[in-house]
Formats: C-alpha cells, structure tokens, sequence
C-alpha cells in the first residue's frame, strides 16, 4: 500500500515545473540522509576507502551532496515515467551524438555506469534506438512490474534478467541492437574477478570484454550528469574504445574501472556511493560492511 501511494504521489509531482522538483528533490535527499542511517554509513565507508586521503568535513560534505542529488533522481524519475518524449528530449543536452551515431545498426555496449542521471539518459536513448538492456528484479512485485513498464515506455525494447545470462544479449547484439550496460556494481565474482577500484579491489564482472570478443561489438561509454539547478542533464557520449577487447581480459576490466574512476573524479557528488561496492571480499579478508 505505501509503495502504490509513494508512486501516485509520484505521478501528480510530474505535473509541476521541472524547477520546482529539482527543489523537491533536494529537500527529499537531505531527509534522507538524516533517516538512512545505514546507506548513510555505507557511503562514508565506500569514500573512506577511496579517498583515504579525504578530511572527515570533506567526506560529511560530499556524502550529504550524494544524498541530495539521489533524492533528485528519484524526484525526477516522475518525468521519465511519465511526461512525454519530447519534454525529456528537451531537458538532455547531448555531446559526442557523432560517436552514437557512428556505431547506428551495429553491435554496440554502451557502457552506462551507476551515475545518478543514468535513466535520463538512458531514456533518450531509447528515443532514437531499440535496445536491449539488464534488470534485477524487486522484492516487490508491484514495484518490479512497474520499473519494467517504465523501462520499454520508448521503442521496442528486450530486457532480460541477470538470472538469463548472456546468451540472448549475445544474439541480440549480432543483431545490431544497441546493449546498455551498466558493470559496476558488486554482482560477486562468479562471472569476474577481483580489480581494483580506486586502489580498493572490487568484484567487477568481465562481461563487457568477454561480450565485445564474441560479438564483435563496440563499446562506447556514455555518462549522463546532472546539471546544476533547472539546466535538465547533459548526457555525453565518448569515442568508441580502440584496440578492445585484447587478449588480456583483467586488462580490458581494469580498463572499464580506471574509466569509472576518471569519471566519478569529475562528478564525484552525483555516483552511486549508497551501494556496497565492496561487498564481496578475496578469501580471508575483513568484511568492510
């Protein structure tokens, strides 16, 4: 009952101005970080380990500043559900649409790391392209089905499971359908291996190598930021990767996280810290969480 009421209260936001949830956003991000106690800490520990080197004031700081801008993006998801594509198209600058279009029709990953503004862009996206995409399911069913519903609101696109595996991303990439992928999260190292993130080693998945080696594909990074106040977003689209995959899969992993990396240095307020990015630990290791 509450989820349906969280969704409807949701849904009447999308009727304000884009201004003025940007507020909302802002205003909910800060009650959040007062309530979530534990994300709370597990973004401290997440920065602790990545920036030792960072003063507590900095680290309290921007861990408020992550928090505000999560609240934005749940906020503003009441936009990407509901308002038309033509509104969304128009609050999403775009850079490097060249390298996007360049790879039009062929085998593709775009890879799409967990930047609060990542189903904006993602969303645009789906606006020019079918794609295929991945997706965890929910613990609540009415949730799950919705964020699904959501997801193919542009398009036609296949979105398949984790529990699936790769084998029909595979074939819809020979195909030519564009595949959104989002690696860094700790999925354990079933399907990876241990690289280093921030100097920390992190359980990364290999797929993105493994995936452009049997399918020929392209991997593009795109990465949506959020812009300040009313701006909308910005979502950038970089030069397709040369000389990749190699031979060497670990390096071509490494190469994804040391990418990751360059770009939360940019826009380190608006990453993904409340998720426990080091969960998974090598044998014999002290848990951080």
């Amino acid at each position: 009952m509450a989820v349906r009421l969280a969704v409807f209260i949701l849904w009447l936001l999308h009727f304000l101005p884009f201004r003025v949830l940007v507020g909302i956003g802002n205003l909910l991000g800060l009650l959040l970080h007062r309530v979530a106690r534990e994300r709370r800490r597990v973004a401290h520990i997440n920065l602790r380990l990545c920036f030792p080197h960072m003063s507590e004031q900095e680290r309290n700081q921007l861990v408020r500043k992550n928090f505000q801008a999560f609240g934005r993006s749940l906020i503003e998801r009441s936009i990407l559900w509901w308002s038309s594509g033509e509104y969304i198209k128009s609050l999403i600058r775009v850079q490097g649409e060249e390298y996007f279009n360049a790879v039009k029709g062929k085998p593709v990953i775009l890879l799409t790391p967990h930047f609060v503004g990542m189903d904006a862009g993602g969303s645009w996206i789906a606006q020019q392209v079918n794609v295929v995409c991945v997706y965890a399911n929910q613990k609540n069913r009415y949730l799950s089905d919705l964020l699904l519903q959501k997801r193919i609101r542009f398009g036609q696109q296949r979105l398949y499971s984790r529990q699936q595996g790769l084998r029909p991303i595979v074939k819809a990439l020979r195909e030519g359908w564009p595949f959104i992928y989002p690696t860094d999260q700790d999925q354990t190292v079933k399907d990876g291996a241990f690289i280093p993130f921030f100097g920390v080693p992190a359980a990364t998945v290999t797929t993105v190598s493994r995936l452009a080696a049997m399918t020929g594909a392209a991997v593009v990074p795109c990465i949506t930021r959020v812009l300040p106040g009313g701006e909308g977003y910005e979502l950038r689209f970089y030069p397709p990767w040369e000389n990749y995959p190699t031979d060497d899969v670990i390096a071509d992993t490494r190469r994804v996280n040391e990418f990751i990396e360059q770009r939360v240095l940019e826009i380190p307020e608006q990453y993904f810290w409340l998720h426990k990015r080091f969960k998974t630990r090598p044998e014999g290791e002290k848990r951080f969480y």
